[in-house]
C-alpha cells in the first residue's frame, strides 16, 4: 500500500477533538460528560440571525462571490469602525471560518521553509495550518507563573533569522485567556518594523475582554498598516460555531490579491452563514451585554472554583472565555484520557483539553489543561467538584 505524505504524517492530531471517542464511549455507557474541552458555547444565537435563516426566500442557493457579499462586507465597516478600525469593503475578505483566513494568510504571505514565532502556549490548529503551508511554527515559550505575559524582545531577536517572515498572536489568547498591553502590543510592532515581518492577528475574541485595560488590535498599530493581517470571526462573538463565516482583513491589496486566487480556488464562502452573520450585525446592544456579564459570571465561578481544589492553580484570565490551569498529575494526556476512560463520580465525569497539545516544545504542559468556561455557572460548579473528585482518586 502506498505511504501517505510526509504533511499527512506530520498534521498534529487536535488536542481539544482527539479524547472525542473517549467522551462518546462514556456517553455510551451512560455517564453524563461535562465539556470543559471545546469552545462551543451555550449561550443562544441571536434571533435576528434565526430569522434570517428562517427567512430565506431564495428560489436558488447559488455561489456567493469569492470575497463574499458586497452588502455584508460593508456592513462589517460599520462594526469595525465601532472599534477604531477603519476599514474600506474592499480591504475585507470572507472566509470559510477565522481557520480559513489564517491558512490563506500562511499560503499567501509565507514560501515552503519560512519561519512564524509564536508565543506558546498556542491554538493547536496554527501548526495545522503551517504545515499545509510547508511553514515552520518556532514558538517563544510563555509561562503560567507569569500569567503567559510576553517575554522580552530579546527573546523574540534570538529566534529571527533569514526565515522568519511572520509573528503570530491571538488577542485575547486562546488558549490562555492572556490580554495583550499596549507595551506589548507596541513591542510586537517594533519587531515587526525592525525586521520587515508580517503580522498575523487572531483577534476572534474581542468582545470577551475583562479589563479596563484599552482593547489594542493590530489594526491600531502605526506604521505597520502594510504588514498586518488580521483574522476575525462570528463563531465567539455570536455563538455561532456551525455556519462557518470568518474574515481576513488587511490594507495591504498585494496580500488581498493573493489571497484572492485562493478564494477562488474554493469558489464561495458560505452563503447562508453569510446571510445569518449579516443578520447578526444588527443584533441589539443588550444581546451582547448579557452575554459579556454571563462570561464574567462563569469567570469569576471557574477561577474561583479552580484554585479552591487543593493542588490546582490557574491565572486570572483577561479575556476570551478560557483558562489554561496546573493540576497535581504526572501527566495531563493521560489524566483526561483516564477521567473518560475510567472514571465517573455519581455518573458523570468531565472532558479537558490536554495542554500538552498547544505547546510545541516537548514536554511543555505536561502538568496543565485548557478548560472552556463556556457551560452555566450550575454545570461549572458540578464540573468543578467533579473535577476535585477525579484528582483525589486519580492521585491514590
Amino acid at each position: 500500500m502506498p505511504a501517505i505524505s510526509i504533511r499527512g504524517t506530520e498534521m498534529p492530531a487536535s488536542p481539544i477533538r482527539k479524547l472525542a471517542p473517549l467522551a462518546e464511549a462514556a456517553k455510551q455507557r451512560g455517564v453524563h460528560v461535562y465539556h470543559l474541552n471545546i469552545g462551543q458555547p451555550d449561550v443562544h444565537t441571536p434571533q435576528v440571525a434565526l430569522d434570517a435563516i428562517r427567512g430565506i426566500d431564495r428560489k436558488v442557493l447559488e455561489y456567493s462571490p469569492s470575497q463574499g457579499f458586497r452588502s455584508y462586507r460593508e456592513k462589517l465597516t460599520g462594526y469595525y469602525a465601532k472599534y477604531n478600525i477603519h476599514l474600506s469593503a474592499d480591504d475585507i475578505i470572507i472566509t470559510a471560518g477565522g481557520s480559513e483566513a489564517v491558512l490563506f494568510a500562511f499560503l499567501a504571505c509565507l514560501n515552503p521553509g519560512d519561519e512564524i514565532i509564536v508565543p506558546e502556549p498556542a491554538y493547536a490548529n496554527y501548526m495545522a495550518f503551517a504545515i499545509s503551508a510547508g511553514a515552520k511554527i518556532r514558538t517563544i515559550a510563555t509561562t503560567i507563573e507569569e500569567g503567559f505575559a510576553l517575554p522580552k524582545v530579546e527573546k523574540f531577536e534570538e529566534l529571527i533569522n533569514e526565515r522568519t517572515r511572520a509573528i503570530l498572536i491571538c488577542n485575547p489568547n486562546n488558549p490562555t485567556g492572556y490580554l495583550y498591553s499596549r507595551r506589548e502590543m507596541n513591542q510586537i510592532r517594533d519587531l515587526v518594523k525592525k525586521y520587515d515581518l508580517f503580522l498575523f492577528s487572531d483577534e476572534v475574541y474581542r468582545e470577551f475582554i475583562y479589563t479596563g485595560s484599552p482593547y489594542i488590535s493590530a489594526c491600531h498599530l502605526e506604521g505597520i498598516e502594510q504588514n498586518v493581517v488580521l483574522i476575525d470571526s462570528v463563531s465567539k462573538r455570536y455563538s455561532e460555531c456551525g455556519i462557518r463565516i470568518g474574515a481576513l482583513i488587511t490594507k495591504n491589496a498585494e496580500i488581498r490579491q493573493a489571497v484572492m486566487k485562493f478564494c477562488q480556488a474554493r469558489l464561495s464562502p458560505p452563503l447562508i452563514g453569510q446571510i445569518a452573520a449579516e443578520a447578526s450585525l444588527d443584533v441589539d446592544d443588550e444581546y451582547m451585554r448579557d452575554v459579556y456579564d454571563e462570561y464574567v459570571e462563569r469567570r469569576k465561578c471557574l477561577i474561583d472554583g479552580l484554585n479552591r481544589i487543593p493542588g490546582v492553580y490557574s491565572p486570572i484570565p483577561m479575556g476570551a472565555f478560557y483558562t489554561v490551569a496546573r493540576l497535581p498529575v504526572d501527566d495531563s494526556d493521560k489524566f483526561c484520557a483516564w477521567c473518560l476512560s475510567d472514571f465517573q463520580y455519581e455518573g458523570e465525569t468531565i472532558f479537558m483539553a490536554p495542554a500538552s497539545g498547544f505547546y510545541t516544545t516537548p514536554g511543555a504542559g505536561r502538568d496543565e489543561v485548557r478548560i472552556s468556561y463556556t457551560l452555566k455557572k450550575e454545570d461549572l460548579t458540578r464540573a468543578l467538584f467533579v473535577l476535585q473528585k477525579a484528582l483525589e482518586e486519580y492521585n491514590k
